[in-house]
């Protein structure tokens, strides 16, 4: 009767050490990592035919998966170095082949934009991050990039993007040195977002704002939890 006791025990211990979550963990691949990894022919192999500005790896429930971020470099009117477009994609490495998970693109607004003409864009690394916010086991990554107007970030875009289970939900902020330039829009499945997710969101909206790289719309945090999708200085 012990025996069987004991093996019972043994079974339902194995079996919750199985069903956990294995920890998630992520790391920024140096230069010689990516010149060895992603060689000329696997870039092209990948359609990635933007320059590569950083590679990151995460590991998680769903495998080890690469998440590279590219710029297309342009000439810039005020000797800077400029962008006018730029691609992520996120890669799963199964089997020593790379399938691709989901792309994001995007670029700057040379002409038409009411609030300043912008002449560049790029990822906002300071506010990047690979971690397991509703402790699925599964990486949600948030990413945070802009573009520059005639007054650097004040008058430029921002975008956040959060990828959860695959999906893309996005929030996107035009930013101005007028209060009524300043405009905030969310995407509606953006609330569906497991709570933990949004809550770091709006930390990182917080900190882009003390750090002086853009300013929400006055009231934007309880705009936010009222669910709102449109908002702007009123």
């Amino acid at each position: 009767m012990k025996r069987k006791i004991l093996i019972l025990l043994l079974i339902t211990v194995t079996n919750f050490a199985f069903g956990q979550n294995l920890k998630t963990n992520s790391s920024q691949l140096t230069e010689q990592e990516i010149v060895s990894i992603f060689t000329e022919s696997l870039k092209t192999k990948l359609k990635i035919d933007y320059s590569i500005y950083r590679i990151y790896k995460y590991e998680d429930n769903g495998g080890t998966h690469y998440l590279i971020m590219t710029e297309n470099k342009t000439e810039c009117d005020n000797g800077k170095e400029c962008f006018d477009s730029i691609k992520a994609f996120c890669f799963n490495l199964k089997e020593e082949q790379y399938h691709l998970e989901w792309k994001l693109k995007d670029f700057i607004l040379p002409k038409g934009n009411e609030v300043s003409e912008e002449y560049s864009i790029n990822f906002w690394t300071k506010y990047f991050e690979l971690n397991d916010y509703d402790n699925d086991g599964f990486v949600d990554p948030i990413i945070v990039y802009g573009t520059y107007g005639m007054n650097g970030t004040d008058d430029g875009r921002i975008k956040i993007v959060v990828y959860h289970n695959g999906k893309k939900r996005a929030i996107r902020h035009q930013n101005g040195t007028l209060d009524f330039e300043r405009n905030t829009k969310v995407d509606e499945s953006y609330y569906e977002l497991p709570i933990g997710i949004q809550k770091r969101v709006s930390q990182i909206m917080t900190s882009i704002t003390e750090n002086e790289h853009g300013i929400f719309p006055y009231g934007w945090q309880t705009a936010m939890k009222n669910k709102e999708l449109n908002f702007d200085e009123n």
